[in-house]
């Protein structure tokens, strides 16, 4: 008790925890643009709790890797080297993370495009698929996620109920936001393909770290937040040109 009203009482750790949780919250968009598109593909009825189980097992997964911080700490060591580039268990998840968005995204972006004549499509001609499926599939992003946002907090702070606090924090956010958004890409197809666009990019910037590639991420979310405002700008036109459309009928 005596220690967490040290914590309490310390500036510094006030502001780690300020800066930690906008960090998670960052990073946890990553996994929420995931969920969305992929939930937004089962049938109208399970989509809500798909999500919700799905966030769920993010929480779970980050606090129990919080529990095993000293074995998350030596994922960053190397295992093994080829051609003289080290690679840790870290580098090697972030790696098969990485490849599983890019096959995901470019697999969506195929159905999207050219969709088989017998298969039932969702929103955006996204095949349809299983609640289990959909839940392993998450299941396997959350743990990569995961491992990344619990190493990110360990980098930032020594203090782990800092960690607890602002890991339940931005998966409390995830969890408000989640429903919000799975909505506006639901009821605006064409922000799916953008969507697959942005996790394309994100599997994309887990294999470079994974070898060795540090990527800013500022300068990803950056590019994210510009193509989104673009899209909400076409977006606003669209609706705008319907309207007028609608007034001249």
């Amino acid at each position: 008790m005596e220690y967490l009203l040290q914590l309490a009482a310390s500036p510094t750790a006030w502001v780690a925890l300020a800066t930690l949780i906008v960090m998670e919250i960052v990073l946890g968009i990553d996994n929420l643009i995931f969920i969305s598109i992929l939930t937004n593909k089962l049938p109208e009825q399970h989509r809500a709790k798909a999500r919700r189980i799905g966030i769920s097992m993010a929480l779970v997964l980050r606090l129990g890797l919080l529990s095993t911080i000293a074995f998350i700490v030596q994922l960053t060591a190397p295992v093994f080297e080829v051609f003289g580039q080290a690679f840790s268990w870290k580098d090697m998840i972030l790696i098969a993370g990485g490849l599983f968005l890019v096959w995901k995204a470019t697999t969506e972006i195929h159905h999207s495009m050219d969709p088989e004549p017998e298969e039932k499509a969702s929103v955006g001609n996204t095949v349809a698929i299983g609640f289990a499926a959909a839940i392993g599939q998450i299941l396997l992003l959350d743990l990569v996620f995961s491992i990344d946002s619990i190493i990110t907090a360990v980098g930032m702070t020594e203090h782990l109920p800092i960690m607890i606090i602002a890991v339940v924090t931005s998966v409390i956010v995830m969890l408000v936001a989640a429903e919000p958004l799975a909505k506006f890409i639901n009821d605006n197809p064409t922000v799916v393909m953008l969507a697959l666009g942005f996790l394309i990019m994100i599997g994309m910037t887990l294999i470079a770290e994974g070898f060795g590639a540090h990527v800013p991420k500022g300068y990803v979310y950056a590019a994210m937040a510009f193509s989104a405002a673009i899209e909400c700008l076409n977006i606003a036109r669209r609706n705008r040109h319907k309207r007028l459309l609608a007034a001249r009928q």
